[in-house]
C-alpha cells in the first residue's frame, strides 16, 4: 500500500463527502464499499455511481482501513482521477489534427500504478496521440499514476473503455493496425513495419495480453532478448516498442 501522503489528494472518505462529490460531478475513478453493508446511504452511493459509469468495488473493510487517511471512512472511499477521461474519438481526432499517422497505446489490465505512470510518461515523450485503458482491473488516472508519470498524465489524452476488444475494433475500423506484444510473438520488432497508423497493445504484468485481446491484434510483436531473463516488465517493454515506432517513423520521413 502506498504511503498516506500519496493518497491525501487522491481519495474522498465518508458517506456525505462521497455523495456530495457525485452530485458535484467530480471525476471519480472507482468507489470502494465495504462488503456486507446494508446502510441505505451506501446503497444510494453505489446506485448513483453505477448509473454514471463509475466502477464500484465491494471490498473487505480491512482494505478500506488500510486506504483510509482519516480513519473515519464509514464504509466508503472514492478514488478520484486527477483529470477527466476522454473518448476514443477524441484521440483519433487529435491524431487527425496533428497530420500524423495515428499512434495509440492500449493498456490491457495494467494494474500497477507505477507501471501505468511510466507508460503514460513514455507515450507523452514519443508523441503518442493517446492511451486507452479498461475500466476494470486497471490502474486509473490517480495521483499515484500522475506522480509516476512525472506530470505527463496532465498532457496525455487517456480514454477509459468498458471493453478493450471493442475499442480495438473501433481503432481497426478507423484504419489502424493493431500490434500486440508478447515474448512469443511471431514477428520481431526489427522485422515489423511500424510506420503506419498503429495501436500498440501492452499486456498486464503477470498475464500479458488476454486471449480475446490477442485475437483482435493484427500482429504479435516480440522484443529480442539476449540475456538470461526472457522478458521485460510492462512499462519497459512499452518504452522499447514506442521508441522503435518513433525511430521507424523518423527514418521513413528522412527517406
Amino acid at each position: 500500500m502506498e504511503n498516506e501522503s500519496e493518497f491525501k489528494n487522491d481519495i474522498i472518505e465518508g458517506r456525505n463527502a462521497v455523495i456530495e462529490a457525485l452530485r458535484a460531478g467530480r471525476t471519480i475513478d472507482k468507489i470502494y464499499i465495504a462488503k456486507g453493508e446494508t446502510d441505505s446511504a451506501l446503497g444510494h452511493i453505489a446506485s448513483k455511481a453505477r448509473s454514471t459509469g463509475i466502477v464500484v468495488v465491494d471490498c473487505d473493510r480491512r482494505k478500506l482501513d488500510a486506504m483510509s487517511v482519516t480513519k473515519a471512512h464509514q464504509g466508503v472511499i472514492a478514488l478520484c482521477a486527477v483529470r477527466e477521461y476522454c473518448s476514443v474519438e477524441d484521440i483519433l481526432s487529435a491524431a487527425e489534427q496533428s497530420g500524423e499517422p495515428p499512434f495509440v497505446i492500449v493498456c490491457d489490465e495494467i494494474s500497477d500504478p507505477h507501471n501505468m505512470g511510466a507508460v503514460i510518461r513514455t507515450a507523452e515523450c514519443v508523441g503518442a496521440h493517446g492511451v486507452i485503458i479498461p475500466k476494470r482491473r486497471s490502474a486509473g488516472l490517480t495521483a499515484i499514476v500522475d506522480k509516476a508519470s512525472a506530470g505527463a498524465a496532465e498532457h496525455m489524452l487517456v480514454a477509459r473503455v468498458p471493453n478493450i476488444p471493442a475499442a480495438l475494433k473501433q481503432l481497426k475500423d478507423s484504419g489502424l493496425w493493431i500490434y500486440g506484444t508478447a515474448a512469443d510473438g511471431a514477428s520481431s520488432m526489427w522485422d515489423t513495419d511500424l510506420t503506419g497508423p498503429a495501436a500498440l497493445v501492452i499486456g498486464s504484468e503477470g498475464e500479458g495480453i488476454g486471449r480475446l485481446v490477442r485475437e483482435s491484434c493484427d500482429f504479435i510483436v516480440s522484443i529480442p532478448m539476449r540475456g538470461s531473463i526472457d522478458s521485460l516488465n510492462a512499462s519497459a517493454a512499452a518504452s522499447v516498442l514506442m521508441y522503435e515506432i518513433l525511430r521507424q517513423r523518423g527514418n521513413k520521413m528522412q527517406g
